[in-house]
């Protein structure tokens, strides 16, 4: 208690700089996704009130994600209906309530981190491209299914019509709120840093929209059309009726289940790596609990979508936004939700002067943070083992859906790990010991049945009359039909080639009896000219050749 005492005047004034930031966005995310303006200000109160109030993590803020736009405007294309979109938000919650129960908070490291960013990049260029006519004053939805269309008629039309759009006023408010936002994110004062760049470019548009009435600029005034429209309650039940209720005959659909399975597994992928994101950057270095983090947002997708929310995620940049502003505990996660439920009661009005284009900016420059070229580069750095499951996922996504797209990308990059692994079998050496052709194979760590053929193939492929060192020393696990093939290459190939199989470094259970020992007495002149040769005792010579060293120079031994 006395902590909470000690937290609340941070704790509130963070809340209040996390509200500010999540207006725009929970407006934003909803226009995206093509939901109703007012079910993004539920989602931003529920993940506020009701995540804040279960969830364990101190300085994460649920709410509307932009990573979940695109689904959530494809789902309700699919399904034909914003109240049967509802049910697929609730079957989620329940999924990812049951993820907490049964102590799955662990999937998320089972997801390359190639494929999540892969994810994360394609959702980034969708907004883009999704938002760019809103800049411009086209407000219709060309582009009903949250992915782009490859069909080159399609595009070619949905260009003519943005440009036949074009508004004036609405083109001068986009680029003027766009400066604004990113000037102001770069160049802030010290003292203002908590101010942030979003409410800005917000209230720019709302001003340059009035400059425009009240200079009786015609042709410049923005249209009510093309800007925010929450209902505006007369009363308490007035306001209650602008919350939507799920449609349950929906229950039936197979589009419904398929919808909240994906709804749930991104939404817990999210989740997960924002709590991770944000325990790393906690000053207090505090630990959240994955598992209650699932129960808690599963819950609240619950309640959302039972009283008209979109589905909702722990989010980073409210997250990040809340720790810079001080905050302390999840006390000012609360205070930002009970601050939206007030500005949703008492301020619509004021919000119905927020220009589309002024959110339409908001997202344009979040979805840039998530594709900006540097993400490109970092994977460009790294093998292709990396950036080709990267490359594959943002292509896929963009022009398929959301689950394809990771369900292609996740098979690129198995395929890619077990190429790597074939490839990464074992080490070969070889070298020349007293005149004795040698060559040494050193095992990988881990040898499965996929390594079998290519070990197999190179055991087949030596030449006759020398000396195979084939060294275990380092495996933890090697698969049993690899022990055969080696025990099967020791005791009938080898000896009908005259090769010598020297077995060293396998552990008991392996049940492979190591010979090396005896073999390296048996080398000719070894003992009797070990010292001599090298200035050391033969089993020193025989520990460095194990380790395939050179030995003083005398012994060419090498890779």
């Amino acid at each position: 208690m006395q902590k909470l005492q000690a937290y609340l005047k941070s704790d509130i004034l963070s809340g209040l700089v996390v509200f500010l930031i999540s207006v725009p966005l929970c407006l934003g995310i909803a226009l995206a996704s093509g939901a109703p303006l007012f079910s993004g200000m539920i989602s931003g109160i529920i993940g506020g009130i009701v995540v804040g109030s279960i969830s364990k993590s101190p300085l994460s803020v649920s709410g509307p994600a932009a990573g979940l736009t695109a689904i959530v405007l494809s789902g309700i294309s699919t399904i034909g209906s914003f109240e049967g979109f509802l049910l697929a938000g609730i079957l989620a919650g329940i999924f990812q309530v049951i993820l907490g129960i049964v102590k799955a908070g662990t999937i998320g490291y089972y997801f390359p981190s190639n494929v999540i960013n892969g994810m994360l990049t394609a959702i980034g260029i969708i907004i883009i491209l999704k938002q760019l006519p809103h800049l411009f004053g086209y407000d219709a939805e060309s582009l009903s299914d949250g992915t782009l269309s490859p069909n080159e008629s399609h595009i070619t039309a949905t260009i003519e019509q943005v440009l036949n759009g074009i508004q004036p006023g609405i083109v001068i408010t986009s680029i003027v709120s766009l400066l604004v936002m990113v000037l102001w994110d770069k160049y802030k004062p010290e003292k203002l840093k908590l101010v942030p760049g979003a409410g800005l470019a917000v209230l720019t548009g709302v001003l340059v929209n009035f400059i425009f009435i009240y200079t009786a600029s015609k042709g410049l005034i923005i249209e009510s059309t093309h800007l925010v429209n929450l209902p505006i309650p007369e009363d308490f039940a007035s306001f209650l009726g602008q919350f939507a209720t799920p449609d349950f005959s929906y229950i039936v659909n197979k589009d419904i289940w398929i919808l909240a399975l994906t709804i749930g597994v991104v939404a817990s992928l999210e989740t997960l790596l924002t709590i991770e994101a944000t325990d790393k950057i906690d000053p207090e270095k505090r630990f959240t609990d994955s598992n209650r983090e699932l129960l808690a947002q599963g819950t609240g997708n619950i309640i959302s979508g039972l009283i008209g929310g979109i589905p909702i995620t722990s989010v980073i940049v409210r997250s990040s936004a809340n720790m810079n502003a001080g905050a302390k505990s999840k006390l000012s996660t609360i205070v930002h939700g009970i601050l939206l439920l007030v500005g949703a009661m008492l301020i619509p009005a004021i919000l119905n002067y927020i220009p589309l284009a002024s959110l339409a900016v908001i997202l344009v420059v979040t979805g840039y943070k998530l594709c900006k070229p540097s993400v490109f580069m970092s994977f460009f750095k790294m093998n292709k083992y990396r950036w080709f499951p990267f490359i594959a996922t943002v292509v896929a996504i963009v022009f398929t859906d959301l689950l394809v797209g990771v369900a292609i990308g996740m098979a690129i990059a198995v395929g890619a790990i077990l190429i790597g692994n074939l490839k990464n079998t074992y080490h070969l050496h070889q070298g020349q010991l007293e005149g004795v052709n040698m060559i040494r194979i050193e095992l990988s760590q881990e040898v499965s049945f996929l390594n079998k053929a290519a070990l197999t193939m190179t055991l087949d492929r030596l030449p006759n009359d020398c000396t195979v060192v084939i060294d275990a020393t380092k495996t933890f696990y090697i698969d049993f039909d690899v022990l055969e093939m080696i025990r099967e290459f020791e005791q009938i190939k080898a000896p009908t080639k005259n090769i010598k199989a020297v077995l060293t470094g396998f552990k008991e259970e392996y049940d492979v009896v190591n010979n090396d020992h005896i073999f390296y007495e048996e080398i000719p002149g070894l003992k009797k000219n070990a010292h001599k040769r090298t200035g050391m005792k033969a089993t020193d010579v025989i520990t460095n050749i194990k380790k395939g060293n050179k030995v003083n120079g005398k012994i060419n031994f090498v890779n």
